[in-house]
């Protein structure tokens, strides 16, 4: 079977061909994601758990040691290392590479639900998994500062107006705010005074728990209606749990001001950030594994000024790190070097060939086997980046080698009569030279 004669003599449904890998080829171009590296998505789990006040050693014996042996029962594990600090422990679970993600994270959850019932009671949320690639970093890093606005005022506007907002963009992984500085509210107790009531630290506990809960209150219900009870036994401001009534001695009631003091702060004061000198919160975006960088991080941008209007007097947005334009300026360097590449290709073949048609004849070889290239590169999930962009940029020298051997034999073979094209419309049998 001669493939070639099968397209010499079906010129019309080869031209067809042609232009279907042409049309396919600029569409899937459209489409591919662009990054700056090949995608690759380590199926790497992250756990994490707090139990505040919590020693290293309590967090290592209570909270990690069940967790690790639910999930040493996980089918598929490489490696498991965990490690625990005072109030937090962080357990990083990596699968090996033909494990999917999805399936792993289920198995996970599953594991923890089983450890829960092991796990201390007074933990204030239930473990929490992520999905972590360890090899991808953030697509844009912000620093939001404000010299007038308290850091608390100014991380619960980060939180809930800026990270909030960046989850829902399509193609958005998550949003981490580090140097962190939730509000919080600082017990101090005096040991003096307890002992002199004869009270113990259990009972305060006990005590400020009780009265800062919200629980249901029922309903009242009458003949024609039923009112619904509602408590709000929140406290919010340090200045009321002075007034919480701990016990009482000799009828008397004892507050939390008589054995203690309450101070508006942050949950940890040991984490801290700046920016150009001043106090600063530090937000970094990540991307889905498989999303397009550029898109991303455009659709981000386009939030920008938006959240810069409803930001406190005072306050600034500034982009640290964006990745995108280290994207765009490579992709753009590479395309320019392969679009250059094709060109001096043309002028040489133009040159010594001395040949308009047979130079038009290479010159569409090259942007049917590029765009070609693209169309299988987004049926198989590929992404443009530097190292696919560059292989593409080698492959067109071998394209315009294979292709300038072949039209210097076909024209060799012309120039001596050799080939001869059978044309339809004059007869079978009849036959002229190729031209």
């Amino acid at each position: 079977m001669n493939l070639s004669r099968t397209f010499i003599e079906r010129p019309v449904a080869s031209s067809v061909l042609f232009v279907s890998i042409l049309f396919f080829g600029w569409l899937g171009f459209n489409t591919l994601p662009v990054n700056d590296l090949p995608n690759v998505d380590f199926p790497t789990i992250t756990v994490t758990a707090r139990l505040p006040g919590a020693s290293p050693e309590i967090m290592a014996n209570t909270v990690a040691l069940p967790l690790e042996r639910e999930f040493s029962r996980i089918s598929g594990i490489d490696e498991m290392t965990s490690s625990s600090t005072s109030g937090n422990t962080r357990i990083t679970l990596t699968f090996s590479l033909k494990r999917d993600i999805d399936a792993a994270a289920q198995d996970v959850q599953t594991a923890i639900s089983q450890a829960i019932r092991r796990l201390p009671g007074d933990m204030p949320e239930p473990p929490t998994l992520r999905k972590l690639n360890p090899a991808d970093a953030p697509v844009l890093i912000l620093a939001v500062a404000a010299k007038n606005t308290p850091m608390q005022k100014l991380d619960e506007f980060a939180d809930a107006h800026i990270a909030q907002r960046f989850s829902t963009i399509n193609g958005v992984a998550q949003v981490q705010v580090f140097g962190s500085q939730k509000y919080a509210v600082r017990l101090f107790v005096d040991p003096n005074a307890l002992a002199k009531r004869g009270l113990g630290l259990d009972k305060v506990v006990s005590a400020i728990q009780s009265a800062n809960s919200n629980l249901p209150s029922g309903s009242l219900q009458g003949k024609a209606r039923t009112y619904t009870v509602r408590s709000d036994g929140k406290l919010e401001k340090a200045a009321d749990f002075n007034a919480i009534i701990i016990a009482y001695k000799d009828g008397m009631p004892v507050r939390f001001s008589d054995i203690g003091r309450a101070e508006d702060g942050v949950e940890n004061e040991k984490i801290r950030s700046w920016h150009n000198g001043e106090r600063a919160l530090i937000l970094a975006i990540y991307r889905q594994p498989g999303s397009n960088t550029v898109e991303v991080v455009s659709q981000l941008r386009e939030l920008l000024p938006e959240i810069e209007r409803e930001m406190p007097a005072g306050a600034t947005l500034n982009v640290l790190v964006d990745r995108s334009e280290f994207i765009r300026d490579s992709i753009h360097e590479v395309n320019f070097t392969l679009v250059l590449s094709m060109l001096l290709v043309i002028g040489v073949i133009l040159i010594f060939l001395r040949n308009i048609r047979a130079t038009l004849v290479t010159a569409l070889v090259l942007p049917a086997s590029v765009l070609g290239t693209f169309a299988f590169m987004s049926l198989l999930d590929y992404s443009l980046n530097n190292l696919s962009l560059m292989a593409i940029t080698l492959a067109v020298g071998f394209v315009v080698d294979d292709a300038i051997v072949v039209l210097e034999n076909i024209t060799r073979h012309m120039k001596w009569g050799r080939i001869v094209l059978r044309r339809p419309w004059m007869g079978r049998g009849r036959s002229v030279p190729q031209w």
